[in-house]
């Protein structure tokens, strides 16, 4: 299983320059690499037993395969394998399907790695990739939301380099397990940049204006997958230090709270999924334990619900209103929305009830308050308008292949908690639905609250990091845990 893994690493990136070598195979190429990553992932299920592997001794590679790692993993390959379907017809280069295909190996190599400098190396190249793709359609606008990206991600990286540093000058190793015993400002600095790629919290409010303003692919790549590699060393981190837990629980109720403060307000389709990745991220966060069967079924979800989103007649609420869509198209709206909202019969419903039950008491009622406010969220697409057109929307056969991958996918989920369809479990998602759906009709509808997006702006970011990293350090200070 070692040399596999190695190839399994190694391999997109191989791929992806042979692509740019043989263009005429780009996409089967690239849809190669994704049905490895598919396979490789249900491998590690069927395995069980943890993996690790240790590569040049304590300051080399340190790398941990296991059911966390699988669900991460899978959720990668379904991704990417839905988005190719999506590209298929398209006239993307095969520029487009090699930055796709390296895009995944990095993800991929963020998922297995359990050292920070290895974390580092992967989350650069997952900028670089990522920054490539957004800029992909060469507009001036796509280049400058692309280099807003790129210069947000390097300065958070630079923070969690020196915090990697100076974990290592404290225990001569990169090993996660280094935390225990490092000084506050290191533990900080380190979270600072993984918070930051991760999309959390306040860190995290370049989100919306880069998912938002991609293309539709490429938001799904975003959000499905790529801010997730920020996330889970914050996970992995929690689980192997229970002086990490606490922290990373709270960024977890707090980035729920604040980025479904900004969704239920928000007019326009792709914000208002961007501000809800945020607030999902949250979720993946508030119970580390579960945390893998939460980001799949938050990543197959939300890729979905960007690449519907795209093909919608208006991004503005208030315009589809007056522009009924098409019925075919409304029908996977409203599954996906099923999903994010936990209505049973779907993965989300599983994740919600499996991330309920190991929450500590402190963070109920904010995570319920998070969860009335997706139902509120997504009741702005399950109300649209809809009706069976006659000038239907012009959708390729693609973009049904990717829709019934991910919506499937939601399905098949279920498999991993089916012990959740309980009368209690169905009954309380069933009602903060209920109440969501109530308060969006008769209050959210109605209202015409527009909040500012001063907050976004480029200056502001780079000053939440500032703002971000004494937050840390005082909390990291207060842990006697943490003290050398």
């Amino acid at each position: 299983m070692t040399n596999i893994t190695i190839i399994w690493m190694a391999l997109p990136f191989f791929i992806g320059f042979v692509i740019y070598l043989l263009p005429k195979l780009d996409r089967f190429l690239a849809l190669g690499i994704a049905l490895v990553s598919t396979n490789y992932a249900l491998a590690i299920f069927v395995e069980q037993s943890p993996l690790n592997i240790q590569l040049l001794d304590n300051f080399g590679v340190t790398l941990i395969i296991d059911q966390l790692s699988g669900f991460f993993i899978i959720t990668n390959a379904i991704v990417t394998l839905a988005v190719i379907f999506y590209c298929w017809s398209s006239e993307k280069t095969a520029f487009f399907y090699m930055q796709i295909v390296i895009l995944h190996g990095s993800v991929n190599a963020t998922f297995i790695c359990a050292d920070f400098m290895s974390v580092y190396v992967a989350l650069e190249v997952i900028g670089i990739a990522a920054f490539l793709l957004v800029a992909y359609p060469r507009t001036d606008r796509s280049i400058w939301v692309g280099l807003r990206y790129l210069f947000v991600s390097n300065t958070a990286m630079l923070f969690y380099l020196v915090g990697a540093v100076l974990v290592y000058k404290a225990h001569h190793s990169f090993y996660f397990a280094g935390l225990r015993g490092s000084p506050p400002e290191a533990i900080a600095l380190i979270f600072l940049g993984l918070l930051s790629k991760g999309g959390i919290f306040v860190s995290g409010l370049w989100l919306p204006l880069t998912h938002s303003e991609s293309q539709s692919p490429v938001s799904a790549m975003l959000s499905g997958v790529v801010v997730k590699a920020g996330v889970f060393p914050l996970v992995r981190c929690a689980l192997m230090l229970e002086e990490i837990d606490p922290i990373v629980r709270f960024f977890g109720v707090s980035t729920a709270l604040l980025g479904v403060g900004y969704a239920v307000f928000e007019k326009d389709t792709k914000r208002m999924l961007a501000f809800h990745t945020i607030s999902q991220l949250g979720f993946v966060l508030a119970a580390p334990v579960v945390a893998g069967f939460y980001a799949l079924t938050h990543g197959l979800v939300k890729s979905a619900l960007f690449l519907i989103a795209g093909v919608l007649p208006s991004r503005n609420f208030k315009e589809l209103q007056y522009k009924p869509i098409d019925n075919q198209i409304w029908v996977a709206l409203v599954i996906a929305s099923f999903s994010i909202s936990g209505f049973p019969l779907l993965s989300g419903f599983g994740a919600k009830v499996l991330t309920s039950k190991n929450l500590l008491p402190w963070q109920v009622v904010g995570m319920n308050i998070a969860a009335v406010g997706t139902a509120i969220s997504f009741a702005k697409f399950i109300f649209l308008p809809h009706q069976e057109n006659e000038e239907k929307i012009k959708v390729k056969l693609g973009f049904w292949w990717a829709i019934v991958v991910l919506l499937g996918g939601l399905i098949v989920a279920n498999a991993f908690y089916y012990e959740a369809y309980t009368l209690k479990n169905i009954i309380k998602p069933l009602v903060s639905i209920a109440i969501g759906w109530l308060a969006y009709l008769f209050i959210f509808k109605k209202l015409a609250i527009k909040i500012p997006r001063v907050v976004e702006e480029f200056d502001h970011l780079i000053g939440f990091m500032s703002f971000m990293l004494i937050l840390l350090f005082w909390i990291v200070w207060t842990q006697s845990d943490f003290s050398i």
